[in-house]
């Protein structure tokens, strides 16, 4: 019953993020003044990170699901593709933007080793189902998607920073890493908790 309800919040607050990137995409009345002015730089960029991430976002914690793995393999196929897909154009436009971003060195870090660990972490998955390497697959796939949802923790703790009446730059630098890298710790946790195979140190 545990397992099923935290699939089914991490599910929603999936869908919810997801969705509102998928409106700030398409409805430019939506949008926040900074994310304006980011489109208004750099639109392609941005439009395939919210894209990118979007579709990773909604498709992923489906992909995760064992029930629905088991039943709708080749779906689960297709949409392993998509993620992928996804994942590269959402990863690699992160990382420009993380590069080229004004909100200091702390927060180019933070955010361009997310897009690194991002990438790295779905070529693994899909290196290790070419070779037909099952566990290894699933343990890395659980790794990139705990980096997807990324998404969802920033968009937590964002406000919560604003509540608290923290400086806006302070925040924002922290949040950089404090979005991805409990996320991946809690990620490692679970596969080695479920005896699914680390992956080689390398």
């Amino acid at each position: 019953m545990m397992r099923t309800a935290g699939w089914w919040i991490m599910t929603s607050l999936a869908l919810l993020v997801a969705a509102y990137a998928f409106a700030l995409v398409a409805l430019p009345s939506f949008r926040p003044e900074l994310v304006q002015v980011h489109f208004q730089q750099r639109p392609l960029l941005v439009l395939a990170h919210f894209l990118g991430g979007g579709i990773a976002m909604a498709i992923g914690a489906f992909q995760l699901h064992a029930g629905l793995r088991s039943r709708f393999l080749s779906t689960h196929r297709w949409l392993g593709r998509i993620y992928i897909a996804a994942v590269l154009a959402g990863g690699t436009a992160g990382l420009v933007l993380a590069i080229n971003s004004t909100a200091g060195p702390v927060a180019q870090w933070g955010f361009g080793l997310l897009a690194v660990a991002w990438l790295a972490s779905t070529f693994n998955a899909y290196r290790h189902i070419r070779d037909r390497n099952f566990e290894q697959h699933r343990a890395w796939m659980i790794r990139s998607y705990a980096l997807t949802l990324a998404a969802v923790t920033l968009r937590i703790y964002l406000p919560a920073s604003m509540i608290a009446a923290l400086p806006m730059g302070t925040a924002y630098s922290a949040i950089a890493w404090l979005c991805w890298v409990p996320n991946l710790l809690v990620a490692e946790w679970f596969v080695r908790s479920r005896s699914i195979s680390p992956a080689p140190s390398r």
